[in-house]
């Protein structure tokens, strides 16, 4: 590379700092202010990555960053210099929404697919981000500190495979606007940088507004309070496009025009923090502090998605950032409470995919609000388009992944699709069925990130199966191995004193349900099953499930299970599959708003005695703990856990004579509701065990809901929809009524 038009020129007094000789430092440092200069030039991002020991990366990114100079520059470093702006691990996650001309990525200190991300969007056009690795040919087979995170016991990090990394450093080689500097080299190696545009677009000016796309998508979220109710807008865009800066912005502009109370929802504080900012940059006289601004007499004020799930918030505007990282359930519930609502999301995120959003909330949107729209912002804001970096990271963590197109799977059914068990070394060297595999549960699952790449090709005892149609990818799933530990182990785990990482079912079964040998089981656990949406309701997942079953028996495991945020349909699903709930979690999830339940089915003899007594305790402990720890679960969805299969009849809800005789006198107004209490209790649990019980779904909530759960006469009314205690106790008798003739 040719010196001549740099525009930097080093202080003599600039030391080296590293233990390089000075003419090859300053020909490093020659080499960065010329990657900087092509990134200002095109208002575009450069990536430099230093491949070497640790202390030489750190060294040398510590001189770059002070003799270009770089500045502000952030550090993602657990051994960054003392001087400087520093995160490690996951607390770098809050430069989301920051902007920074520079961020040095210490891979020595691990590198975690998610941070990693994240960070990579805080630099801005001209900026550059400053990747330290161990040499490019020994970094697979490095011992990541960060894949602890995938790592499962009795394995540590040092025992992960290097499928994601060697995959990483292909990529690396191959890449645009990539420059790689080897400590080892006898001469500075770059690779592929791209052409500077001599006259990168000027910047979009017109009344505050950085781009034309953002000065639309605030007009759109303020009509959503000036224009009809019910007709809420959803913006959509990649990173660095300004979405949550248009938040911000019409929010600020709506207080200004009377609004007293806006309510911010998203899966992180953290995540609407740029919101914030540009909020108070617009109200400069306002008070502010984290998770709240107020202005006058008005506010701005965060609260999570369960929060406001059980506890609802008065809102002139709810705003839901990130909206691609909440559950659909959720998200459904909020646009019932609120006429007055906005989402945005994230097309290709590390927290979710607006994709697999708009698949499977577009069509509520269409029933519920059919006047809804929808605002794409397409012009990048903190670089110029056509980022070779945005490039780089789309596809090095497979952020803009597709699954099958849908005519390519439009014709599978059972009997023409091939199942396969994926070799994993095999699948991180083929880009276009990775990509497509990925693609597939990136769309069907609201939570999938870049670290659930790694974990696909390096986890630990994961097993990849799919169904594949001419080649095509038509449903896929990622199965855990688990448990097998000996009587020593098995014991530890069930007293509580040790837990193992990893091996969710077995330790449930030891540490939660008092089964002392549950550890010493084999089990898999069913992690992420998907079906492409061009091809489901066609018995594929059952087919799926069905050879995954098969293939478990033959390698003699125990136990079949899964674990999942509980919903009526999901629930619906492994129930058609024969795999019961034996646990539910008692606390919900604070993204989701939901409470995990675990599913069981036995596969060999040993299986079959765990999961009998694992399902006896959850249908005689479930009814009791709805009293109390349950007591604001959906009474709908508590209903569905109550009712039994065919196997549990052993344990029927035990009548007395009189209670038909007293529920019948109730059912005809001849008795009080007090009178009858204890035998409507036992013959409303009895009929909600029988899946034939001739109640519908608001019945049985309603039985749940007074019945076991104890919840107020005025809550149960509000409810239902009904006008009082009295109106409650009169369906009350209707459905005694019920009960009675079916018993």
């Amino acid at each position: 590379m040719s010196d001549d038009g740099v525009a930097e020129s080093f202080a003599a007094e600039a030391a080296p700092t590293v233990d390089v000789p000075l003419w090859r430092l300053d020909g490093i440092r020659r080499l960065a202010s010329r990657l900087r200069e092509q990134a200002r030039a095109s208002r575009q991002r450069r990536a430099l990555i230093l491949a070497g020991d640790a202390d030489w990366g750190r060294a040398l990114a510590d001189d770059l960053c002070h003799t270009l100079p770089l500045s502000p520059a952030s550090w993602v470093s657990a051994h960054s210099p003392d001087t400087t702006d520093s995160l490690s691990g996951r607390r770098a996650l809050a430069l989301l929404g920051q902007e920074r001309e520079a961020v040095v990525f210490d891979a020595h200190s691990g590198f975690d697919p998610d941070v990693f991300g994240a960070v990579s969007g805080a630099v801005v056009g001209g900026g550059l981000l400053i990747l330290l690795t161990p040499s490019l040919d020994q970094w697979p087979d490095f011992a990541d500190p960060a894949a602890e995170r995938i790592s499962i016991a009795p394995l540590t990090f040092a025992d992960v495979s290097g499928r994601f990394l060697q995959r990483l450093v292909r990529l690396l080689s191959a890449a645009e606007g990539v420059t790689v500097v080897e400590q080892q080299a006898e001469q500075l190696l770059v690779l592929a940088t791209v052409p500077v545009q001599p006259e990168p677009a000027p910047l979009f000016e017109s009344g505050g507004f950085r781009s034309a796309d953002q000065q639309a998508a605030v007009a759109a979220l303020e009509h959503v309070i000036h224009g009809h109710r019910r007709r809420p807008v959803v913006l959509v865009a990649d990173r660095g496009r300004g979405k949550s800066a248009a938040l911000g912005i019409a929010a600020a502009r709506l207080l200004c025009d009377g609004l007293q109370r806006i309510v911010i929802t998203a899966p992180r504080i953290d995540a609407v923090a740029a919101l914030f900012e540009q909020a108070a940059c617009l109200l400069p006289e306002a008070r502010q502090r984290r998770g709240r601004l107020q202005w006058r007499e008005a506010s701005i004020e965060f609260h999570p998605p369960d929060e406001l799930l059980l506890n609802p918030r008065d809102a002139d505007l709810l705003l839901v950032d990130e909206a691609a990282a909440i559950p659909v359930p959720l998200l459904t519930c909020l646009l019932k409470r609120h006429s007055r609502i906005a989402f945005a999301t994230t097309v290709h995120g590390y927290e979710g995919t607006g994709r697999g959003f708009a698949v499977r909330f577009r069509c509520i949107l269409d029933v519920l609000t059919p006047g809804w729209r929808e605002v794409h912002l397409q012009t990048p804001i903190r670089w110029a388009a056509d980022d070779p970096v945005e490039r780089f990271i789309f596809r090095a963590l497979l952020l803009d992944a597709s699954a099958a197109a849908d005519d390519d799977v439009a014709d599978a059914v059972p009997a023409r699709c091939e199942f396969v068990r994926f070799d994993r070394d095999a699948l991180a060297a083929d880009e276009p069925i990775l990509s497509q595999l990925f693609g597939l549960l990136v769309q069907a699952h609201y939570r999938t990130r870049p670290n659930d790449l790694r974990n696909l090709l390096d986890g630990p005892g994961l097993r990849v199966y799919a169904l594949r149609l001419r080649g095509q990818i038509v449903a896929t799933a990622l199965v855990a191995t688990e448990g097998g530990f000996d009587a020593d182990m098995a014991e530890a785990i069930a007293t509580g004193k040790r837990r193992p990482r990893g091996h969710l079912i077995p330790q449930s079964l030891a540490a939660h349900l008092g089964l002392s040998d549950g550890a010493r089981l084999r089990c898999v656990r069913v992690m992420r099953i998907a079906v492409h949406p061009a091809a489901q309701r066609r018995g594929l997942g059952t087919l799926l499930l069905q050879r995954i079953r098969e293939q478990a028996e033959i390698d003699g495991f125990d136990l079949l299970g899964a674990s999942f945020g509980a919903s009526e349909d999901l629930l619906a699903f492994w129930r058609n599959e024969k795999l019961l709930p034996v646990r539910l979690g008692f606390s919900r999830d604070h993204a989701s708003g939901t409470h995990s339940v675990m599913v069981l089915q036995a596969l060999s003899d040993k299986g079959a005695m765990a999961y009998t007594a694992a399902r006896a305790r959850f249908l005689t402990d479930f009814p009791l703990q709805l009293a109390d720890p349950l007591r604001e679960l959906d009474s709908q969805l508590a209903a569905l856990l109550l009712c039994r299969n065919v196997a549990d009849t052993v344990l029927d809800v035990s009548l007395y004579p009189w209670d038909k005789r007293e529920v019948d006198a109730f059912a005809e107004g001849a008795r009080s509701f007090e009178d009858v209490l204890a035998s409507l209790c036992r013959l409303s649990l009895s009929a909600l065990a029988k899946p034939g019980n001739g109640l519908d779904a608001g019945a049985r909530g309603l039985l749940v809901a007074k019945l076991l759960q104890k919840r107020p006469w005025g809550e149960v009314a509000e409810w239902m929809n009904l006008a009082g205690r009295a109106a409650v106790v009169a369906d009350l008798r209707r459905i005694a009524k019920v009960i009675t003739d079916s018993a």
